[in-house]
């Protein structure tokens, strides 16, 4: 098939409901093929580390975003652009250290729970959103910031809110190049 001469190529995008459809039903296989949560939750940070290294291009060429400056910086860019490019909600962000680098990502509205009630009992350290931490984990190492990212409360588990913490292991002075 040939395109159409000037027809602007279309792009195409999944529906939010299928993509919460399938992502749940990925965690259910994966409940099925492991019995510990630990091992899904490992899984699922290896499946989102892998979408991040990935996204991160994708949202660089999209947002035409400016060079972020400070930890800071990068984690609002993280919660008001790429958490409304991708997920279409925004997250707040709040600084937990004094030496600037631990940040968490509150979420009052986690799209990838819409159709998900409570966590059965016995998959009670299942951290069912854990691709998040991998896919911001993964995007963030591609942009050279080394991060430990995790969850830190789950509405799932009985929570208020989502809060996801990231913690930058490197001080802000070690990330400049020397010329």
């Amino acid at each position: 098939m040939s395109r159409q001469a000037g027809r602007k190529q279309d792009n195409h995008k999944i529906s939010r409901e299928l993509f919460v459809l399938t992502y749940g039903a990925l965690v259910a296989q994966l409940c099925k093929d492991y019995e510990k949560d630990e091992d899904v939750n490992i899984c699922l940070d290896r499946m989102g580390y892998s979408i991040g290294i990935r996204l991160i291009d994708d949202f660089l060429a999209r947002s035409a975003v400016k060079k972020c400056r400070s930890y800071s910086e990068t984690t609002d860019m993280i919660a008001q652009v790429a958490f409304k490019m991708y997920l279409g909600v925004t997250a707040s962000v709040s600084c937990s250290s004094a030496a600037g680098n631990e940040f968490s990502l509150i979420l009052d509205k986690n799209p990838l729970v819409d159709f998900v009630e409570e966590l059965p009992a016995e998959r009670a350290s299942l951290c069912y959103c854990n691709l998040l931490c991998g896919v911001i984990r993964g995007a963030l190492e591609m942009v050279h910031l080394a991060a430990e990212v995790t969850f830190l409360q789950d509405k799932l588990k009985g929570d208020a809110v989502t809060e996801i913490g990231i913690t930058f292991l490197r001080k802000a002075e070690d990330r400049k190049h020397k010329r």
